[in-house]
């Protein structure tokens, strides 16, 4: 009975022992083996079997961390004091120089992120702390990475949370913002007024330029309307003209060939002659206008009284007598 207890014991003894030796990375983690004090090797995620006692496995975590860097008070070049909070994000890159390279890396990364980041923001202006997170980000991630380097750490972003000027400070710059956004909108309305007036003269003088080129027009089309109006009446004068000239000669070329041919004797014409002398009295005008030629215009009327007289001369005109003289054959003394 004594045996088998002292053998179960050193079962489980042995059970304890050999499950001490077992040892589980996960996959985020890193380990690394210490022999008797002294670094043996770093093992990636999985089971491993070390001998108690003489190893231990240290595990390292290698996933993404944070580390809140409390608000500094900071002075800045212009000597305004700001309280600036900032977060730093790294990761392990070396277990093996994290552990053994630093005794306490989040105390010395906190240390390490306020000194620099008082140089960083005290070598700005208030306004360009204010306005140029981006740039004093850059700037601490730059140096952290650097000086974390031999610790087995990359640092991946740095990021200010916030920066507090004073309350005086911020009442003066509210009251400026204030200001500033005043006299944007004065300006802003004083353009939109200037730009209201020029469309609006701009409106006014393409109405005003598009009124006289319809007057223009107007003008341009009435004149050629009258131009071709007046081309119009000149060309049915003409013809009309042109038509009664050609009656005018056609009647008179008719006439003048009835004259011919009907063959007019002498007392036709001289009747004609005093027919046109009777028109020309019985007219308004108080001057009459009487041949030069008075012995023929005697002769004439002689030749109109044997006319009158009867048969007697008409006879003795046809019998060989003497025939009444043409008035129109007279030819004037020569003097």
């Amino acid at each position: 009975m004594e045996l088998v207890v002292v053998f179960a014991f050193i079962v489980i003894v042995l059970f304890a022992f050999a499950a001490s030796g077992v040892k589980i990375i996960r996959p985020y983690e890193r380990g690394l083996v210490e022999r008797l004090g002294r670094y043996k090797a770093t093992v990636n995620p999985g089971l491993r079997i070390i001998f108690p006692f003489f190893e231990k496995v240290i595990r390292v975590d290698m996933r993404e961390r944070v580390v809140d860097v409390p608000p500094q008070e900071v002075i800045t070049e212009d000597n305004v004091v700001v309280s600036v909070d900032a977060v730093v994000f790294y990761e392990a890159t070396d277990p093996r120089r994290l552990v053994y390279n630093v005794a306490n890396f989040l105390v010395a990364v906190t240390k390490l992120a306020q000194t620099n980041l008082r140089n960083v923001v005290g070598d700005m202006q208030l306004d360009e702390a204010l306005t140029s997170r981006e740039i004093i980000n850059a700037k601490l991630r730059d140096i952290l990475d650097d000086a974390t380097d031999k610790w087995g750490t990359k640092v991946v972003r740095v990021e200010i949370q916030r920066i507090d000027p004073p309350p005086d400070v911020v009442d003066a710059m509210h009251h400026q913002m204030k200001a500033e956004r005043t006299r944007r909108a004065v300006v802003t309305e004083a353009q939109g007024s200037r730009e209201a007036a020029v469309t609006r003269a701009t409106g006014e003088k393409q109405a005003a330029i598009l009124s006289a080129e319809g007057r223009r027009q107007s003008q341009i089309l009435e004149a050629e309307g009258q131009a071709e109006a007046t081309r119009a009446v000149a060309d049915a004068e003409r013809f009309r003209r042109i038509t009664v000239a050609e009656g005018e000669a056609e009647a008179t070329k008719l006439v003048y060939q009835a004259i011919h041919e009907g063959r007019p004797t002498n007392d036709l014409i001289a009747i004609k002659y005093l027919e046109a002398l009777q028109k020309m009295a019985d007219g308004q005008a108080t001057k009459i206008v009487i041949p030069t030629e008075a012995s023929g215009f005697i002769g004439t009327l002689a030749g109109m009284s044997q006319l009158l007289k009867g048969g007697d001369g008409a006879s003795g005109g046809s019998n060989g007598g003497d025939v009444p003289p043409n008035p129109f054959d007279y030819k004037a003394p020569s003097y």
